[in-house]
């Protein structure tokens, strides 16, 4: 009789332990969510004269059109006034958003490339290229913030600059071809930043 009392023991012991365990992960993956959730709502104050959200892509782009040359990633001066006025949009609202210590954020400037619609092969040809052209025009783009004193907390966000080239999701066809030369912004939580604390786990 006491050995099965032991035995009945430990495996109540191990079952709680278990649905503690399961308790902290689900506690940890709603704190998860709910963090996303506070990002997304945060990022919608990007909506307006500078930025659209898509909302299939989940992702931002910026409005102001580009009129990159052909081949080029210089930045003409005709678009340096409103590319400003979208860096200091951007900073303001991502600075804004509430600070959680060992939580960083991917501040994602993604360029893009058109296709030249003359040559349907082109873009396969210099596959290469079109990727470089885009991640230097994303470059260009923080490059000028950077110039003009748009800068973002590395304490806080840890800016990363890519280039789809030709290619990527969500793409304008056909007639808007050209409207292609432009930029992507992604605001997105490093989840796995979040500390796990004792009883309430919680994930930032």
């Amino acid at each position: 009789m006491t050995s099965l009392f032991i035995v009945m023991l430990v495996l109540f012991v191990l079952s709680y332990k278990l649905f503690k365990d399961k308790e902290s992960e689900l506690l940890v993956q709603v704190e998860q969510l709910n963090k996303i959730r506070e990002i997304e709502v945060a990022l919608k104050g990007l909506e307006g004269k500078y930025f659209k959200f898509d909302p299939v892509n989940k992702r931002h782009e910026l409005k102001v059109q580009t009129k990159f040359d052909p081949n080029s990633w210089v930045i003409k001066e005709a678009d340096k006034k409103d590319l400003y006025a979208a860096g200091l949009t951007l900073k303001k609202i991502i600075d804004d958003i509430k600070q959680d210590q060992g939580v960083k954020y991917l501040v994602i400037i993604e360029g893009m490339a058109a296709r030249d619609p003359y040559d349907p092969s082109f873009h396969i040809r210099q596959r290469d290229y079109g990727y470089q052209l885009s991640y230097n025009r994303a470059l260009a783009l923080l490059n000028l913030w950077q110039s003009r004193n748009i800068n973002f907390d590395e304490k806080r966000f840890e800016v990363i600059i890519a280039g789809s080239g030709f290619y990527g999701t969500g793409r304008y066809k056909n007639k808007r071809e050209y409207d292609n030369k432009r930029f992507l912004i992604q605001v997105i939580p490093k989840i796995g930043k979040i500390e796990q604390r004792v009883v309430t786990a919680t994930k930032k």
